[in-house]
């Protein structure tokens, strides 16, 4: 049997952003359905003195045919060895005999459907004429996040803000030349204050456990996408935004009303109302919602990510790379 090896430079050659916003857009419909089986992930603590930890994601996808298992191994040590210290591989399996068919980078695997799932619920959501887009955070997943949403909205000035400035100035540097297809005009800012009351698109992709903009300054018919707080003690996104949001979609509200701290805290508080975060955006795709219905409404959509979304972008890069016969075969 051969299995294809596709390390990040074949998967970055075989596919587009908005390949994977399409293949995302597919695998949060199918789980709306109830056509994913996604088992709870394991996790097994390999050396607890140094925390390092092995976490396996199986899944199968039934309508994309995407039968496989991601695997992130955490070791902090790496970083000592100057080595990532988060690798993931993703293994695709042939669902007709079993065999392993593909190997895959699963770190820009991650990177890629995390940022199309929010281009995915921009390109749903927010206003067609929005043009001006806010990033906040500027860590691993930040460049995928920016180019999803240029890809899907005629943006023409994209503000960076991180904590640290001259991080923000040294992203948005490489992003204008890196992005420079899309036209739109990159820029870093020091405070959010600066553009929070004008921008049409944020997206927040940070670790905080606070709020990271200002609320009650949004103006009306914004559309945020909550891409950083996956666990219950994170909270970037600001509880008097989430009182004024007229719609919130989530990629599963299983997963995020379990992992998210930006909506676990504030119905513990009472602020918000479970009810508020029972909608999917796969079901809004589906029809079965109701999504945007004036210029003026506040969205917000949060995600959390499953495994259904890298089986199917995985299974998307993988029928692409045979197509364009791109990738290592090895036999076994």
């Amino acid at each position: 049997m051969e299995i294809l090896i596709l390390k990040e430079r074949d998967i970055l050659e075989a596919v587009n952003i908005k390949d994977i916003i399409e293949a995302d857009k597919e695998a949060l419909k199918n789980y709306s359905e109830g056509k994913c089986d996604i088992p709870l992930r394991t996790i097994i603590d390999v050396d607890k003195k140094s925390s390092s930890t092995a976490i396996f994601m199986p899944g199968y996808v039934e309508d994309k045919n995407a039968l496989g298992m991601k695997i992130i191994d955490i070791y902090p040590q790496n970083i000592e060895r100057g080595l990532v210290t988060s690798p993931s591989t993703m293994i695709l399996i042939d669902k007709e005999n079993g065999f392993v068919k593909a190997i895959l980078d699963g770190t820009i695997l991650t990177r890629l459907r995390t940022g199309a799932v929010s281009g995915a619920a921009t390109e749903i959501l927010s206003n067609k004429d929005a043009n001006k887009f806010l990033l906040i955070g500027t860590g691993g997943q930040a460049e995928t996040q920016l180019e999803a949403v240029l890809a899907v909205r005629p943006i023409e000035k994209a503000y960076v803000y991180d904590l640290n400035f001259e991080r923000a100035k040294e992203f948005a540097k490489n992003m204008e030349e890196k992005l420079r297809d899309y036209s739109a005009k990159i820029i870093a800012i020091e405070k959010t204050e600066e553009v929070i009351e004008d921008v049409d698109v944020i997206t927040t992709v940070t670790t905080s456990k606070k709020p990271v903009f200002d609320g009650k300054k949004v103006k009306k018919g914004v559309h945020v996408n909550g891409v950083g707080s996956y666990t219950p003690d994170m909270q970037e996104t600001p509880e008097d935004f989430l009182i004024r949001a007229d719609k919130i979609f989530t990629d599963t509200k299983e997963g995020v009303l379990k992992e998210s701290g930006d909506v676990i805290i504030p119905i513990k508080s009472g602020i918000l109302k479970r009810e508020k975060v029972s909608h999917e955006l796969g079901n809004l795709i589906l029809g079965r919602e109701i999504g945007r219905t004036s210029e003026n409404e506040i969205t917000w959509f949060k995600t959390v990510g499953f495994a259904g979304l890298d089986l199917v972008a995985a299974e998307k890069i993988y029928e692409l790379a045979v197509e364009k016969n791109i990738g290592t075969k090895i036999e076994m």
